[in-house]
C-alpha cells in the first residue's frame, strides 16, 4: 500500500503544474509576471557544453537526490508523502542524465565516476517509476545511433553494467511490470530494445543473459498470449536474436518446451493472415525463431514429437502468408533427420510438397521475383532431404513412384530447373571472369562462394536428385531423363562435374567420418552416371 501511495503521490506531483483552466491557461501560468517568464526561457536557451565539467555535476547532483530519496524513506518509511518530493526531485535527475547520451565519448569517465552501481540499484527501487526512469536511461545510453563509431566508449559502458548485473536487475524488473498501465508497458519495450543494445554491442551478450536470467522463459510467455501488441512483436524478435547464432541457447530453449510453445504461436496463424505488417513481421520472426530451433537433433525429435510435421504440412493447404515459412521450417527439420522424412511421408505430405515443386503459389503480399526463388530453392532442398532420409521400403517406392506419375512430369520440371540455374551459374562465372580480366583478382575460396549465392548449390541438389532417380535402375525415369539430356544438348558428364565439384567441397563439420561417408555416396551417383 505505501508503494502505490509513494507513486501515486509522484505522478499527482509531476501533472501539479499543467491542470488548465477552462480558458486554456494554466494556473500557474496565470499567475507568472509574463515578462519574468520570458526572461527565464532566454537564460534557458544557453545549452550547457556537455564536458567531464557537466558530467561531474550532473553525477555530483544524481548522488545527492539519491542520498536524500534514501535517508527519507528510511526517516519515514509509512508515510509516502513525506519522501514523495525526493523522489521527483531524483525522477528529475535521472532525466537529466539522459543529456549524457549527446556525449558517448565521456562513458569511460562516467564509469570511473563509479555511478553505474547506484544507477543500476535503483532498478530494484521500491516504487517502479524510479526503475522504469532508469530503463529509459539505459536505453538512450546504449542506443544504437549513440553508440555509432563509439566503438571503444560503448565497450567500456557495456562491460561496466554487466559487471555490475545490469542483465539480473533488468530482468528482475520486467517481471515486475504491469503491460495494463502504459509507462510500465513502454518501459517493458524499453528493456527489450537495451538487451538488443546490449548484444549489439557485445555478441557474448546472447548467451549470457540466457544463462544468468528467466529472459527465455519470459519471453516463451509472451509469446504465448493469443492478443497481439508491440511488445509481443519485439519479444518474438529478441527470441529470434538469441537463438540465431548460439547452439546452447537452441538447446537450453528446446529443454524449456520451447519447440512446443513456438508450434502453438505460429499454430494461430494456420488458417488466417496477419491484419497488420507488425504482426506480419512478428510471424516470420516466429517461424525464425522455429528454425533457429531445429539446428540441434533433440529439437528435431521434439518437433515430431509434437506433430510439428503436421502443422507444417496443414498450413502448407492453406496456401496462406506462412506457407513458405512451412516449407522452410520442414526443411530445417527433415535435414540429416530420416524420422522427420518418414513421418512426412506417413501423414501424407507428398502431394503437398509435390504440388509446390511444380507450381509454386503466388503469395498475395508478396509477388516479387525472389520471393518465389527461395520457395524454390527450398522445395528443391526438401526434396532432396527426403531422398536422403528415406532410403529402402515402401516410403522410398511411394517417393519414387512421384517422378513416374503423370508421364514423368516431374522429371520435366526437374530439368527445366536444371537448365535454368545453370545458366544462372555460368552468368556468374563468365562474370567473374571478366572482373578478373579487368584486374578484379578472386581466390578459389571467393569465386566458389559466389557461385553458391548465384544458385550452385541449388544445381548442385537437383543433381544429386537426378542421381537418385537415375540409381534407381527404374527404365522408365532414366529413358526420360535420357530424352531430356540429348534434347538440351547436356550430357552425363556435365551432371557429373557438377557432383565432382560437390564433392570435393563437402567440409568436415560433423566430423570426418560423416564426410567420408558423404563423399562415398557422391562418388557412387558418379560412378552410376
Amino acid at each position: 500500500m505505501e508503494v502505490a501511495n509513494s507513486r501515486t503521490v509522484l505522478k499527482r506531483k509531476r501533472n501539479d503544474a499543467v491542470e488548465p483552466f477552462e480558458n486554456g491557461i494554466s494556473a500557474a501560468a496565470a499567475s507568472v509576471d509574463l515578462s519574468l517568464l520570458e526572461a527565464v526561457e532566454k537564460s534557458q536557451t544557453a545549452v550547457e557544453v556537455l564536458d567531464l565539467k557537466t558530467l561531474k555535476k550532473l553525477v555530483l547532483a544524481f548522488e545527492r537526490r539519491l542520498r536524500d530519496n534514501i535517508e527519507a524513506r528510511l526517516k519515514y518509511p509509512d508515510q509516502p508523502d513525506k519522501f514523495a518530493d525526493s523522489e521527483i526531485e531524483l525522477h528529475e535527475e535521472i532525466q537529466r542524465l539522459k543529456t549524457l547520451a549527446g556525449g558517448p565519448e565521456l562513458y569511460p569517465d562516467l564509469v570511473n565516476l563509479n555511478v553505474i552501481p547506484s544507477i543500476l540499484g535503483l532498478l530494484s527501487h521500491d516504487n517502479v517509476d524510479i526503475a522504469v526512469d532508469v530503463v529509459g536511461l539505459l536505453q538512450d545510453l546504449t542506443d544504437e545511433d549513440v553508440l555509432e563509431d563509439n566503438d571503444e566508449p560503448a565497450r567500456v559502458l557495456v562491460d561496466a553494467l554487466i559487471e555490475n548485473n545490469v542483465l539480473e536487475l533488468l530482468v528482475q524488473n520486467l517481471a515486475r511490470l504491469s503491460e495494463s498501465d502504459p509507462d510500465e508497458m513502454a518501459a517493458v519495450y524499453a528493456t527489450l530494445a537495451t538487451i538488443e543494445n546490449l548484444i549489439e554491442v557485445k555478441p557474448a551478450v546472447a548467451e549470457m543473459v540466457c544463462e544468468r536470467t528467466k529472459l527465455m522463459r519470459w519471453l516463451l510467455g509472451k509469446i504465448k498470449v493469443r492478443e497481439f501488441d508491440g511488445n509481443k512483436q519485439y519479444a518474438s524478435e529478441i527470441l529470434a536474436i538469441l537463438l540465431q547464432n548460439s547452439a546452447a541457447n537452441q538447446r537450453r530453449l528446446g529443454q524449456m518446451n520451447g519447440v512446443d510453445v513456438v508450434l502453438q504461436a505460429v499454430a494461430m496463424y494456420k488458417s488466417r493472415d496477419p491484419k497488420t505488417a507488425d504482426e506480419e513481421e512478428m510471424v516470420e520472426n516466429l517461424f525464425d525463431c522455429l528454425c533457429c530451433l531445429l539446428m540441434p537433433l533433440e529439437n528435431k525429435e521434439r518437433f515430431v514429437r509434437a506433430e510439428g510435421v503436421e502443422l507444417m504440412i496443414i498450413i502448407m493447404k492453406q496456401k496462406k502468408l506462412a506457407y513458405g515459412s512451412a516449407i522452410r521450417a520442414l526443411d530445417f527439420a527433415m535435414t540429416k533427420y530420416p524420422p522427420a522424412c518418414e513421418r512426412f511421408v506417413d501423414v501424407l505430405g507428398l502431394k503437398t510438397a509435390f504440388a509446390a515443386f511444380m507450381v509454386i503459389p503466388m503469395s498475395k503480399k508478396n509477388k516479387k521475383e525472389r520471393y518465389q526463388e527461395e520457395l524454390e530453392e527450398r522445395v528443391i532442398s526438401l526434396i532432396s532431404s527426403l531422398f536422403g532420409g528415406i532410403l529402402r521400403g515402401s516410403r522410398r517406392d511411394r517417393l519414387l513412384s512421384k517422378f513416374v506419375e503423370n508421364e514423368c512430369e516431374k522429371i520435366d520440371r526437374l530439368m527445366e530447373l536444371y537448365i535454368r540455374y545453370s545458366d544462372r551459374v555460368k552468368a556468374e562465372t563468365e562474370r567473374m571472369n571478366q572482373l578478373e580480366l579487368d584486374d578484379l583478382e578472386m581466390d578459389d575460396d571467393e569465386r566458389y562462394n559466389r557461385r553458391l549465392e548465384s544458385g550452385l548449390y541449388t544445381l548442385q541438389l537437383i543433381a544429386i536428385i537426378l542421381s537418385h532417380l537415375w540409381s534407381s535402375e527404374n527404365s522408365r525415369m532414366q529413358a526420360r531423363i535420357e530424352l531430356l539430356l540429348k534434347q538440351q544438348r547436356i550430357t552425363k558428364e556435365d551432371i557429373k562435374d557438377i557432383l565432382q565439384e560437390y564433392h570435393d567441397n563437402i567440409g568436415d563439420v560433423d566430423g570426418p567420418e560423416e564426410k567420408e561417408r558423404a563423399q562415398a555416396k557422391i562418388q557412387k551417383f558418379i560412378s552410376a552416371f
